[in-house]
Formats: structure tokens, C-alpha cells, sequence
């Protein structure tokens, strides 16, 4: 890993210069969806097409992340809350610019099934913050598609 971040809570989820927030319902139930975010999560390369590697480290307390290209991140998990919500910290990452990164995945019951929310919350350079408000509809399009293979994936 080439940089520590700053060590920012989950309350970073709503302070962070950087919010970008989606969600979308899904067909597979709360619990579901948290065991597959939570549990599962070597999983996460059989529906985030950008994860290449994923890993639980210190007995599940965090996790290592490969993505497509290269970047890597180390993270802490903050929030583990079933079926609610799944919050986790990057602790040590290569991408450039950044300062401090927490991602939180909110699950709230919609009909028979879930409405999954996912806010990327961000602090870096003024370069690395302009790349992720540039980035939003691509991280959107990945969100959605994500998600969209998960409720495939559960529905097996």
C-alpha cells in the first residue's frame, strides 16, 4: 500500500466533502443482502465486477480489496448491523490524492424486498476530489449494475 489515510468514523458518512449516494431496490430481503455484503465477502467478486480480489483480514475485523487496474485498498470494518447496515473505513489504499474514504451500504425493507443505499464518502486533494464528482455516473452505472447481479446471485 502506498499511503495511510486519515482514520475517520462512520460519522464521516455525512461530513465528507465528497458524498455520492445510490441506491436501488432489489428483490432478495434484508438479511439476505446483509449476509452477502457481511459474510460473504470473497462473494463480492462474483457480482462487483471491478472487485478482483476480496478478503476478510484480522478474524473478519477488515478486509483487503483488489480492484480492476490495480487499485488496492486495506479497510476496517466501523458498523456491522444486521440487517441495517454495513460500514467500512480504507485505512491504506495507492490511489492517489486520497485522504480518508468510508463507504456504508444501508439496507431498509421496500415491499417484499430491499432498497440498498451505498454512499462513498471522500476527503483528498482538490484533483482526487474533482476526479470522484467526475466519476459519479460511472460509480453509479457500477453501483446499479452491482447491484443488480447480487439480486441475481441471491435469487439462485
Amino acid at each position: 500500500m502506498a499511503r495511510r489515510l486519515r482514520p475517520v468514523e462512520v460519522d464521516f458518512v455525512r461530513a465528507a466533502p465528497v458524498r455520492l449516494v445510490f441506491a436501488r431496490e432489489i428483490t432478495a430481503p434484508p438479511q439476505t443482502v446483509f449476509r452477502a455484503l457481511a459474510e460473504d465477502v470473497p462473494g463480492w467478486t462474483q457480482w462487483f465486477s471491478a472487485v478482483t480480489l476480496a478478503r476478510p483480514t484480522d478474524d473478519g475485523a477488515g478486509r483487503e480489496i483488489r480492484l480492476k487496474g490495480g487499485t488496492r485498498f486495506a479497510e476496517t470494518i466501523l458498523v456491522a448491523k444486521e440487517p441495517e447496515v454495513y460500514a467500512y473505513r480504507v485505512d491504506a489504499t495507492n490511489t492517489p490524492g486520497a485522504r480518508a474514504l468510508v463507504e456504508e451500504w444501508r439496507l431498509t425493507p421496500a415491499g417484499a424486498g430491499t432498497r440498498v443505499q451505498w454512499t462513498f464518502a471522500a476527503d483528498g486533494t482538490p484533483v482526487f476530489r474533482l476526479v470522484l464528482r467526475l466519476a459519479r455516473a460511472g460509480l453509479g452505472r457500477a453501483f446499479k449494475d452491482a447491484v443488480t447481479a447480487l439480486d441475481r446471485r441471491l435469487a439462485r
